[in-house]
């Protein structure tokens, strides 16, 4: 039987930013990764809108420009084969990656959409672990006191999200490796 620290190297800290918010009426605009083993080696891309609709209040959170994306973004097919090339690189072989993140049924759905959409299949499949939940789960406290500033106050200096994928999934990162030293065995 295998450690969690096996699991480790399999684990993707994965963050997005949108237009809105669900995959079917607003784009996804940005992704962030990182492995957990090594959060060093990360992925991020800006795509292309592929929709116009944006909800003000999601665009004034991460301050993206569409018209700059539609410039400067990778159409949403290229940036998915790039960030499945660099799942299939940062995995080990022979290992399905797990997508980890922060209030994950978001940006789960939208990397599942687009996934779907345009590569046909979804590398992470229909698993994906919810920092919130296990922290819930592991500490025993009410949902209510799993909110992202306690965690980072905990977990990560008091430092807030900064509403670029790649930061936030990073911060997210090391907020899990936080509740993992703190209620489990890693050896």
């Amino acid at each position: 039987m295998g450690s969690i620290l096996d699991d480790l190297n399999s684990f993707i800290s994965v963050d997005i930013e949108a237009a809105g918010a669900i995959p079917s009426q607003y784009a996804m605009l940005s992704i962030g990764a990182c492995n957990l083993a090594q959060p060093r080696r990360t992925f991020y891309a800006e795509l292309v809108p592929d929709k116009q609709q944006t909800d003000p209040r999601a665009m004034a959170v991460h301050g993206l420009d569409l018209t700059r994306l539609e410039q400067e973004g990778l159409a949403p097919e290229e940036a998915l084969r790039r960030f499945a090339a660099w799942l299939a690189d940062v995995v080990p072989p022979g290992r399905r990656p797990l997508m980890v993140g922060f209030n994950l049924p978001y940006d789960w759905m939208f990397i599942n959409d687009y996934f779907l959409r345009y590569l046909g299949s979804n590398p992470f499949g229909h698993s994906a672990v919810d920092i919130k939940a296990v922290y819930m789960g592991a500490s025993g406290k009410s949902w209510a006191e799993t909110s992202g500033t306690f965690l980072h106050q905990r977990y990560h200096n008091g430092n807030e999200l900064t509403h670029n994928a790649l930061e936030d999934a990073i911060a997210q990162a090391l907020i899990f490796e936080g509740i993992l030293k703190e209620f489990f065995t890693l050896e």
